[in-house]
């Protein structure tokens, strides 16, 4: 008995169904992954089943732990305060993600200015790869002092600015699914 294989126009390998003519798949770092990176991230911030202040209490804290001169604490750090503070621990944590790896030389760099600005303390100059905690300890308090005192300043005006804004958008976004909610059910009846 003959077998014959059965092959559908646009098929790609084992019959399946290939992409239609002119589709590219976005690369993985195109700006529309990183478009559904951030929207996924923000509606998980949003959907967050506690109240609009406390997961906006919780983003603000970890903002401005974030921008505090602690990188491998930064995280731990804003959890205790969330815990402490009785906020959203999942926003905190998100929060201090404000000084990712990729622009932390560059915001550390910022306090370290604002710090040498507002304090009149040693002048030791800045250098990108000496971010961590050990070694910015091992530079002298001084040091240590100026970034502190630059991302304390830095910190509370973001943290100020992201409690505003992300506890109206919270409140903004779930008045709007309870109206879609609602009218859902009224379509219902």
């Amino acid at each position: 008995m003959e077998t014959t294989e059965l092959t559908v126009p646009g098929a790609g390998r084992g019959g399946l169904p290939s992409s239609p003519p002119g589709f590219k798949r976005p690369s993985r770092f195109s700006g529309y992954s990183l478009k559904r990176f951030f929207r996924f991230w923000y509606l998980k911030l949003i959907r967050i089943r506690e109240s609009p202040h406390n997961v906006a209490m919780g983003l603000s804290l970890g903002v401005f732990v974030g921008c505090l001169p602690i990188i491998p604490l930064q995280t731990v750090t804003a959890l205790l305060l969330a815990f402490f503070f009785k906020c959203s621990k999942i926003a905190a944590a998100a929060g201090t993600w404000i000084t990712n790896p990729l622009y932390a030389p560059f915001v550390y760099y910022g306090m370290y200015l604002l710090g040498r600005a507002v304090i009149p303390v040693g002048k030791k100059e800045f250098e990108p790869e000496d971010l961590t905690f050990v070694n910015i300890v091992n530079l002298g308090w001084d040091f240590f002092l100026l970034m502190l005192a630059g991302g304390v300043i830095v910190g509370l005006a973001l943290a100020f600015l992201t409690y505003l804004v992300s506890v109206r958008l919270v409140f903004l976004y779930r008045r709007k699914r309870s109206l879609r909610l609602q009218l859902k059910r009224l379509r219902k009846k």
